[in-house]
């Protein structure tokens, strides 16, 4: 039986034919990879999500972290699994080799992590953010601390955090109250709470790493306001001696866990920062060193927040997408009921996936599952050609389009691949609401993710307050630039579907424009924004309908080669059609609501 994590055809598919990935290794930093070393290192990827993560990802959704006031609690085989994820080296696989690590892609590292992402999403939280920590600190950190403390991340030796928001400010960052007093030997003492801190607190790991946004107090000790006063530090749980070796624990004490829907197997936290429980060097304050420059803490973060929103929409993709492949292993095996033109009860009954209407749950779910992992694919191999081309230009076009896209890769997947859930327990009836199946789990794995790294909303906010005029519009240009030469090619395909499909999309993205034009107008601001959210989403299927043309104009070429697999093939084939047909007229008709009443959601706040 085939997988039910993921598709490795599709995502092979996805890489070698229609992203075109072995173009990457002409660039110096991957020379020495080829289709083999891709190859080998999913091969890894994917044993280790289905003989290390999968087995116990129900039991850690069970088996919530606990605290009894003094000692963690957390599932015993989240440990061993995070054990053989270090061991392979995949912490450090997009890291140098002199790193320990394999020098992969960003594109094949991410293909790889949607496996782990869809066999346990909680389990594979704490690598996610560990990742993120390093690449963060190996940017803007000094070598000293890269040595002592990201080194040992990249090992797999210490795991990782970014400590963010606090009980009164989520999104606000502005309004954070953690406050950073500078010793004389040069360090900090940060004194505050964070909360919602997954992986806060743990014995998983010798040490961990936490980033922490704070605010330097002023001349008269007084804790600025604004968010140009953020600074960003390193505060770790236990203190490194200058040769690396332990020295004392640090001023961060637990003082909380919170219990969500989903990732249950996620250690949540809420933590206090210089309580004086523990006090380093005789002090109260915990320790922290400071990152760059003092006030630039939250552009150096973004760094990690931007890597993170890609990857919240990866996680999001990869749960949509095992509930499908679990919806229709179940729809392709669960006899019941007969077709219309056969009512004769001496029959026997068909598989449900014989029914019309099942046939549309799932063919929706392949539709939001399939696009959204191709998309989250596409921007990470602007990753590495915004980092490792050669090209001055080429770097310069991957990094304004990933600045455009990265709100819409991280929103898209998180709402319409949970759907995909919600769709998948339908297709299941009674024993989808049942903890008998895993569809369940994986909708409330998915809830999450629409407001992981930003909420829903302030994605949208990002998106059409601040991404769409970047660059004076040069991000949009790029991307219909790239949109007419799918269309192009799609005219050019011979097929007739295609050319009408092409010809949609083309008034499609018209419209888009013309809307964009029109919301970002200054005398607009405020109406514009009250319609972000609906634009967002918009915007967002118009990109998939894209996605799907062009992946469609690559599977028919391979059709008439006769290279591919017919039924694959063909169903690219089917889900571009659903979308052009279903989807996006709908995100046509929603961008002209959009366009004739900007004013609805300016309604009196006393009238709700």
């Amino acid at each position: 039986m085939s997988s039910l994590i993921l598709s490795r055809t599709d995502i092979e598919f996805l890489l070698y034919d229609w992203l075109g990935v072995l173009q990457l290794t002409t660039l110096d930093r991957f020379q020495e990879h080829n289709r083999e070393t891709f190859g080998a290192a999913l091969d890894i990827y994917e044993k280790i999500a289905k003989e290390h993560f999968e087995p116990h990802n129900r039991e850690s959704d069970k088996v919530e972290p606990h605290f009894d006031g003094t000692t963690i609690t957390i599932c015993p085989k989240v440990g061993p699994a995070l054990n053989a994820f270090c061991s392979a080296g995949l912490m450090a696989a997009g890291h140098d080799y002199e790193q320990g690590g394999m020098q992969l892609p960003c594109v094949i590292e991410k293909a790889g992590f949607a496996f782990l992402n869809a066999a346990n999403i909680a389990t594979a939280a704490y690598p996610f953010l560990t990742i993120g920590n390093a690449n963060l600190l190996l940017q803007y950190a000094t070598p000293d601390l890269v040595q002592r403390y990201v080194q040992p991340e990249l090992e797999g030796r210490f795991f990782g955090t970014m400590c963010l928001s606090e009980p009164q400010a989520g999104s606000s960052l502005g309004d954070i109250r953690t406050k950073a007093l500078k010793s004389p030997d040069g360090t900090y003492r940060l004194f505050g709470t964070k909360m919602w801190i997954s992986g806060g607190d743990h014995d998983l790991s010798q040490n961990i790493v936490h980033l922490v946004l704070a605010k330097c107090v002023d001349e008269k000790g007084n804790i600025p306001s604004g968010v140009k006063s953020i600074s960003l530090f390193l505060v770790p749980k236990i203190i490194l001696n200058p040769d690396g070796s332990p020295s004392e624990r640090n001023d961060v004490v637990l003082a909380g866990l919170n219990h969500k829907m989903g990732y249950r197997g996620t250690i949540n936290t809420a933590l206090n920062f210089g309580e004086g429980v523990h006090r380093p060097q005789g002090e109260s304050g915990a320790v922290g060193y400071l990152i760059g420059d003092v006030g630039k803490g939250l552009s150096y973060m973004f760094h990690m927040m931007n890597e993170a929103r890609i990857g919240v929409g990866l996680g999001a993709a990869a749960l949509g997408y095992t509930g499908y492949l679990h919806s229709l292993d179940y729809a392709r095996n669960r006899p019941q009921g007969r077709l219309p033109e056969s009512k004769d009860p001496s029959t026997g009954q068909v598989y449900i996936s014989e029914h019309p209407d099942v046939k549309r749950m799932l063919l929706t779910q392949k539709a939001y599952v399939e696009g959204a992992l191709a998309f989250l694919l596409f921007c990470a191999q602007q990753v590495d050609l915004s980092q490792e081309s050669p090209s001055e230009s080429t770097r310069d076009r991957a990094r304004m389009l990933l600045d455009l896209l990265t709100p819409i890769a991280k929103s898209w997947p998180s709402q319409w691949c949970l759907e995909a859930n919600n769709l998948a327990i339908q297709v299941l009836g009674g024993s989808g609401y049942t903890r008998d199946y895993m569809v369940e789990q994986f909708y409330r794995d998915n809830r999450l993710n629409m407001i992981h790294e930003g909420t829903h909303g302030i994605q949208a906010l990002d998106l059409l307050g601040r991404k769409v005029t970047q660059y004076d519009g040069k991000s949009m240009a790029i991307l219909g630039s790239l949109i007419q030469k799918t269309i192009q090619n799609a005219n050019d395909s011979g097929s007739s579907q295609l050319n009408l499909f092409a010809s949609d999309l083309i008034d499609a993205w018209r419209l888009l424009t013309s809307v964009s034009s029109k919301l970002t107008n200054k005398e607009m601001r405020t109406r514009g924004l009250a319609n972000a959210t609906p634009y967002m989403e918009s915007f967002g299927h118009i990109l998939i309908a894209w996605i799907s043309l062009d992946i469609a104009t690559t599977a028919q070429k391979l059709l008439e080669s006769a290279t591919g697999t017919s039924a694959f093939l063909e169903g690219k084939l089917a889900s571009c059609q659903y979308f052009f047909e279903w989807e996006l007229p709908l995100s046509v008709r929603q961008l002209q609501i959009i366009e004739r009443n900007p004013d609805t959601f300016l309604v009196d706040s006393t009238f709700l």
